[in-house]
């Protein structure tokens, strides 16, 4: 199973990247661990300038946009 951590402190973009998220690992029958990342603390650990951003066991995949379903399922694929 895989962690996926979406940072970012609760607005619009950052929801649909949870559920892109979600939709994505349904789309591959792949159970994922959905963790928010909503304090800033937290997310600047991380390296991030830019919500909403997306990062996989810990690797940060994307920054500052909502990625398409597409891409996360590679990168779950991975």
């Amino acid at each position: 199973m895989k962690k996926v951590q979406v940072l970012g402190t609760g607005c619009p973009k950052c929801v649909q990247t949870a559920e892109n998220a979600k939709a994505a690992a349904a789309a591959l029958g792949v159970g994922i661990e959905l963790v928010k990342v909503d304090k800033p603390v937290e997310i600047a650990k991380f390296g991030v300038m830019f919500t909403p951003a997306l990062a996989i066991n810990g690797e940060v995949k994307v920054s500052g946009r909502v990625p398409s379903l597409d891409e996360i399922k590679a990168w779950l694929k991975a």
